[in-house]
């Protein structure tokens, strides 16, 4: 992350999450120290993802935003992830379990065959806020950067949605995302178990999630999301 990590997101973004900027640059501090530290041990980066791509999800217009996707945090594994949730690098293979049953309900919802690569820019091109409640993970140890503030900010990132009076479907897969009901108030929201290989045949499988979304974004005189992955 940048000295100045607002200018690398949307301007209206930066806007909105201006209040947590002092969180933002403490967090960069933080990533910071955990490059020093990798460089001491072992020569690693520290950190996932990339620094350019730790504030991604921001990186679209706020304004466009109509479908929260919530994920946990980074794949801890090099190479994975790109600060969206649940997507990876084109060239990663095999792909995350979690996204190959993401691909397989896919199909299975909307007869949409499973892509050849994990990268979901097209979808966050189209307003899908894939946004993880954590923004970064040490390499190899998930989970290891929650409780650090990130939460904080991404919870500013959903209250801003909320403020807007523009449709939005928020879309809650697993207990760590469904956590965050009681703040979505009225916010139209599907939810069920997690993708993961752990959970996906308790409630993920059969979820038909991608066409509940397109018919609420529809009754809320909004365009449906062209799921394909591109």
């Amino acid at each position: 992350m940048s000295n100045d990590p607002l200018a690398s997101i949307s301007p209206d973004w930066a806007a909105a999450l201006s209040g947590v900027e002092a969180n933002l640059k403490a967090m960069g501090d933080f990533l910071n120290t955990e490059f020093i530290a990798a460089q001491q041990r072992d020569g690693g980066p520290g950190f996932l993802p990339a620094p350019k791509n730790v504030l991604r999800a921001f990186q679209q217009p706020l304004d466009q935003v109509k479908v929260l996707l919530v994920g946990q945090d980074p794949y801890p594994t090099f190479g994975h992830p790109i600060g969206l949730s649940f997507a990876v690098e084109r060239h990663t293979k095999p792909l995350p379990r979690s996204l190959s049953n993401i691909y397989r309900e896919l199909q299975d919802d909307l007869g949409i065959p499973p892509a050849n690569h994990g990268d979901l820019s097209s979808w966050s091109q189209q307003g899908v806020l894939l946004l993880n409640r954590v923004l970064s993970v040490r390499p190899g140890t998930p989970a290891s950067h929650r409780g650090k503030g990130w939460e904080k900010i991404t919870e500013a990132a959903i209250r801003a949605l909320l403020a807007r009076d523009k449709p939005l479907v928020a879309l809650l897969w697993g207990n760590d995302a469904r956590n965050l009901t009681p703040l979505l108030g009225s916010t139209a929201i599907i939810s069920s178990a997690h993708p993961s290989p752990l959970s996906a045949s308790r409630g993920f499988f059969g979820s038909r999630p991608f066409s509940k979304i397109n018919q609420l974004l529809e009754r809320q005189g909004a365009s449906g999301i062209d799921w394909t992955v591109r």
